[in-house]
């Protein structure tokens, strides 16, 4: 089994979904030419959440469910890389290999969650939830004003992205196992995050 190149991250990053990072460690430097190096396009590293431990200098504990991201784009700044990946698989870490010269791990790739035509009311819910909680818990008008994708299992995505959750209500979502699961569990959360926001 090849290991692939890993960015453990204090965030969750969910499939169809962007993430822009700046990258300024030694290591990840490395690791983001390699990949540029590559001789075919769409090169991909793994994302995980970090559960204890700091961002930048090693020592952390991660998450065992990540989502690979494909690189689309990096432009050199003043001593660091601006890059931008975009979520699409998400995987289960089965062996950390050590960190030389960056993180890298072996892993099994899990299924995407399929999409239902019957689940269309359930997502329309969720997302009425999830636009209304952002408006009352104060979040950017950027995730509010969000346009989600026409394809509904990226909509889907997108809204547990800009729902105004914590990272470890997020990695909840990130394991489901269905489609139907993430809704669901997307609109419940949303609504105990509103319900404690209310009540504070």
């Amino acid at each position: 089994m090849a290991a692939s190149p890993m960015f453990p991250l204090g965030s969750v990053l969910f499939p169809r979904v962007p993430v822009p990072l700046r990258v300024f460690e030694p290591r990840y430097l490395t690791m983001v030419g390699r990949l540029l190096d590559e001789d075919e396009p769409g090169f991909e590293f793994g994302v995980v959440l970090i559960e204890r431990g700091p961002e930048a200098g090693g020592g952390d504990q991660r998450a065992s469910v990540g989502t690979m991201a494909r690189l689309v784009s990096a432009a050199a700044g003043a001593g660091d890389l601006l890059i931008v990946g975009v979520g699409t698989r998400r995987f289960t870490v089965e062996r950390w290999i050590d960190d030389d010269p960056y993180p890298r791990a072996e892993l099994s790739m899990l299924p995407e969650l399929e999409w239902s035509e019957a689940l269309a009311p359930l997502l329309a819910e969720a997302e009425a939830v999830v636009r209304r909680a952002i408006a009352r818990i104060g979040r950017t008008l950027s995730d509010a004003d969000t346009e989600l994708s026409d394809d509904p299992a990226a909509a889907a995505w997108q809204l547990a992205a800009i729902a105004p959750l914590g990272e470890y209500d997020r990695y909840t979502l990130l394991r489901s196992t269905s489609m139907g699961a993430l809704l669901r569990q997307l609109i419940d959360l949303t609504l105990d995050a509103e319900e404690l926001w209310s009540a504070g």
